[in-house]
């Protein structure tokens, strides 16, 4: 069984393949994401500095993931969710400190989305895309694997509804939030 919070040194790196180039400087859709805390959030009418870490699934112990471990680690930046995850919660000063809101966006559903905020303790909500909406409409990039559609791993800076900066490919995945700082 796969241990979500670990990483193997053997993942393969993810390539820059130009699939976020569009992004930097779009205009947020008027979409209502489910939330974890029980609200719908539009990231187009958010004020002021918003992070969102966009990640294929977090895994839960004892459960394989789509494909199985050899097959999930063998895609490039599928494993690390949970691990990109707790850096943005272990950052959570950094990201206050400069007044940025941070979410989390997967294509799971909010039940699922749930378990992990309250397992690892997340202190901000995670945004479900799982009718895709938001997906197609900024045509973010993605991949499939056992019948699903995930996201590829990346991270949007928002200022007042429009994506100022993208980070793509997020690598190492338990760097995210260091990464996105770092853009701040």
């Amino acid at each position: 069984m796969i241990d979500p919070t670990a990483l193997p040194d053997d993942l393969p790196v993810p390539q820059d393949d130009g699939a976020a180039d569009h992004l930097a400087g779009a205009s947020l859709p008027a979409v209502a994401l489910p939330s974890t805390d029980g609200d719908a959030v539009r990231l187009d009418s958010l004020p002021g500095l918003s992070v969102v870490f966009a990640y294929p699934r977090t895994g839960r112990p004892g459960e394989d993931p789509p494909g199985g471990e050899e097959g999930w680690n063998a895609i490039p930046g599928a494993r690390g969710c949970t691990p990109e995850a707790c850096s943005f919660r272990d950052e959570r000063a950094r990201f206050e400190a400069v007044g940025a809101r941070v979410f989390g966006l997967s294509t799971q559903d909010t039940d699922y989305q749930r378990e992990a905020v309250e397992r690892l303790h997340l202190p901000y909500p995670l945004l479900s895309d799982a009718g895709l909406e938001l997906t197609r409409a900024l045509d973010l990039p993605t991949f499939e694997t056992a019948g699903l559609t995930l996201l590829q791993r990346l991270t949007l800076i928002v200022r007042d509804g429009t994506i100022a900066d993208v980070v793509y490919p997020v690598f190492p995945p338990d760097q995210g939030a260091e990464l996105a700082l770092a853009r701040l």
